[in-house]
């Protein structure tokens, strides 16, 4: 598991998740990993949950790791690019960005048409989503490109393929802000080709989060309780697994094949030959398509 030794990563609102998890995996499997956040000791974000950046990196270290954490708040330029300063200072390029930020979950709203929405909810998910993915990119990146080989990950919400079409029950703001990774992925590719770098969308399966398992009022020991209310459950990921898969893509030597293009947790254990926790092998996106989404009863049966 050093398949990344000596290499320098980045996860930006690593505080909790997919995010948290991919920190801890990279760094597992050798990476240096910055891990930032709003969320820092006695500071929280609008989110208001407990998990921190420092926590992530208790994590990390109980992994075998090395990390730090930066109190950053990728919606202020001067931070994220006093960020990059720090970055360079100390290590003179960036092999690794994961763009995990969001938070945006307390404004989402679900159901309500844009208009009935809140306009100033609608507005925050699309700051979160756009305009601190665009800021980190514009300050970090330079660091990316530095020598080939580099690696940028746009986190998501959805494969490509799901997100052609608007979601039932969701609402604007919050599909236009996860959808925008797509083009982002896209455009990240493009202009980084001629560095050798690989610009990706990434999309965990239905996740075990730390708030999912709030949501459901369970725990990871008893997290199948929560297939009594929603049987579709039963497809779910830890974000141990999600991080697994990154941290293969990023070892991966030939990863520049998948650039421009949007990768999920399901498909890259499979190419990688990753499991979860529990031996299994979930493949999340596959089972709402052909599953989920066709009305069949619920049944994992083939999916993990």
């Amino acid at each position: 598991m050093n398949e990344l030794t000596g290499k320098i990563a980045l996860v930006a609102g690593g505080t909790r998740g997919a995010s948290r998890a991919i920190a801890v995996e990279l760094a597992r499997a050798g990476a240096f990993v910055y891990v930032t956040g709003r969320t820092s000791g006695e500071h929280r974000s609008e989110v208001g949950r407990p998990e921190t950046i420092e926590g992530t990196v208790e994590l990390i270290e109980k992994a075998g790791g090395k990390g730090v954490a930066v109190r950053v708040d990728h919606l202020d330029p001067e931070q994220v690019r006093a960020l990059a300063e720090r970055i360079d200072a100390e290590h003179g390029r960036l092999d690794i960005l994961v763009d995990g930020i969001w938070g945006g979950d307390t404004h989402l709203g679900w159901g309500n048409p844009v208009w009935e929405h809140p306009l100033e909810a609608s507005l925050r998910m699309i700051r979160l989503g756009i305009d601190a993915h665009l800021i980190t990119s514009h300050f970090l990146l330079p660091l990316v490109v530095k020598q080939r080989g580099g690696l940028v990950v746009e986190l998501t919400d959805g494969t490509a393929e799901h997100n052609a079409k608007y979601r039932e029950g969701t609402t604007l703001a919050f599909y236009v802000a996860k959808a925008a990774a797509h083009p982002f992925a896209i455009g990240e590719a493009a202009e980084t080709a001629k560095y050798g770098c690989t610009a990706v969308a990434f999309t965990p399966g239905w996740i075990r989060s730390e708030a999912m398992l709030d949501e459901f009022g369970v725990t990871e020991e008893n997290w199948r309780d929560a297939l009594a209310e929603q049987p579709h459950f039963c497809i779910s990921e830890t974000p141990t697994f999600v991080g697994r898969t990154v941290a293969a893509l990023a070892a991966d030597p030939n990863k520049e094949r998948f650039s421009g293009q949007t990768l999920d947790s399901g498909r890259l254990a499979k190419l990688y030959e990753i499991d979860d926790v529990d031996g299994s092998r979930p493949d999340g996106w596959r089972y709402i398509a052909e599953v989920e989404q066709q009305g069949k009863p619920a049944d994992p049966t083939g999916y993990r």
